[in-house]
């Protein structure tokens, strides 16, 4: 596709995003895209929700009811977006995001962010094992298949926050009895990112120029990102690195903690041989033990580099985002009681 130029466009032409829509704002990564956004003061946002959906949205953000079974609603409730954002449950069905994307193509979107959020989308061995990669390639091809939109990919990594909270089948550690499995020697470093990160980063895409304002013009813009990941994080890290930051925010010491070890291929091996017994609970340990594996998989800095400076992301402090884990960790124990 020859490189176009702002500067050849009619005068009617505007060179940034204004209207975009968004799937699961009130979600994990929606709220916060949707917060950061806002602040820009650039957009004017749309929540897709489901027609009987009860999730509460933001002030100033338009609501457009959807039935995923009419693809007529989804197509009208499109109608005038220029960005389209998935963010969905990596367990919901592969087919809604078909619909998704099938009635931005109708409504003549021209970009759309898929549901991804976690790791470099061009890794098809990381992919394979992890048993996701096969269906994110089939939505990326189809979007491009289709002709109307162009797809943008965002690699941000685990999700810092919740990883280290939620259990230790993710991030390896138990809060409630002072606990970590390392896997293998705990040294394997992964990128990975807050929740406000993910939001900022997406809202520093968005604020981008659609188009070079000429060929003598090379800021960033949305065109060099056509069909290719962004890559994004707040941290890379090894499970160490995290340990370090939890001894920090709870004054605990080494000795207090109790460390086990697992290599990191095992782990995977019995993960996956629990999920195809039918155990669904083990997809989580499978998936977090394959991106610790030493080969890279995990940190996607290193051999693609990030685009942290192109979004304008601040550096973040690891502590204050392990002490937010950390409360995470205590009300999820303490609503379990309950």
């Amino acid at each position: 596709m020859a490189q176009e130029y702002a500067s050849n466009k009619p005068q009617s032409f505007k060179n940034h995003v204004e209207n975009i829509a968004i799937v699961g704002v009130a979600g994990q990564v929606g709220k916060y895209i949707v917060e950061e956004l806002s602040k820009t003061g650039k957009h004017k946002i749309t929540a897709i929700t489901r027609t009987e959906s009860t999730s509460k949205v933001p002030k100033g953000i338009e609501v457009k009811k959807v039935n995923y079974d009419d693809p007529d609603s989804l197509v009208e409730a499109l109608r005038g977006q220029e960005v389209l954002i998935i963010t969905m449950a990596v367990t919901a069905p592969p087919e809604q995001q078909t619909k998704l994307i099938e009635a931005a193509a109708a409504a003549n979107v021209p970009w759309v962010i898929p549901n991804e959020w976690g790791y470099d989308g061009t890794n098809n061995q990381l992919g394979k094992d992890t048993l996701i990669g096969e269906a994110k390639v089939k939505s990326r091809a189809h979007i491009e298949q289709l002709g109307n939109s162009s797809w943008i990919a965002v690699a941000c990594g685990f999700w810092y926050e919740y990883s280290l909270s939620f259990s230790a089948d993710t991030y390896g550690f138990d809060f409630k009895n002072r606990a970590v499995t390392f896997f293998d020697d705990g040294n394997t470093r992964i990128n990975t990112s807050t929740w406000p990160q993910c939001g900022r980063g997406v809202a520093g895409l968005l604020g981008l120029k659609v188009l070079p304002d000429d060929e003598n013009d090379k800021t960033p813009n949305l065109t060099q990102f056509r069909s290719r990941f962004v890559h994004m994080s707040s941290f890379l890290v090894s499970q160490k690195d995290m340990l370090h930051s939890v001894m920090r925010v709870t004054g605990t010491k080494l000795e207090d903690w109790k460390i086990t070890h697992e290599p990191s291929n095992k782990r995977y091996e019995s993960a996956l041989a629990e999920l195809q017994r039918g155990n669904r609970m083990a997809f989580g340990r499978l998936l977090y033990a394959r991106v610790f594996y030493p080969d890279g998989s995990g940190d996607f800095e290193s051999s693609k580099g990030l685009q942290n400076g192109i979004m304008g992301l601040p550096k973040e402090d690891i502590d204050e985002y392990t002490k937010l884990a950390l409360q995470m960790a205590e009300a999820k124990v303490g609503s379990e009681a309950h």
